[in-house]
């Protein structure tokens, strides 16, 4: 199995910044993806960004050029670096960690952004 920590969530103003983190440990494969998921009040859980054990980069549109994924493989720590944050960006973040058989969960950081 694979332990998902996730940490950094709060309330910040729009046009704001803030750094989540999530740490992972466990079973952990060695090539493996890892990523950020928001759920927002009333709508589906949507892709933010995630991150290969390779450095491979994905980004959803709608924070593409605001955001910044990022991971030590040796701390098996990924964050996310977030700026100008909208009303839009509020909801729950959850980390996911997935590899060739399995697929985890982080229990979520809870982001609001205030007008």
């Amino acid at each position: 199995q694979v332990q998902l920590v996730e940490s950094g969530g709060g309330l910040v103003q729009a046009g704001g910044s803030l750094r989540l983190s999530c740490a992972a440990s466990g079973s952990i494969f060695k090539i493996n993806t890892m990523g950020w998921y928001r759920q927002a009040p009333g709508k589906q859980r949507e892709l933010v960004a995630d991150i290969t054990s390779g450095g491979r980069t994905n980004y959803a549109d709608s924070v593409k050029g605001r955001s910044t994924i990022s991971r030590d493989n040796g701390k098996n720590t990924m964050w996310l670096q977030s700026n100008s944050l909208k009303p839009e960006d509020t909801g729950v973040y959850l980390c996911a960690y997935y590899d060739e058989i399995q697929n985890y969960w982080g229990k979520g950081t809870q982001v609001t952004v205030s007008e």
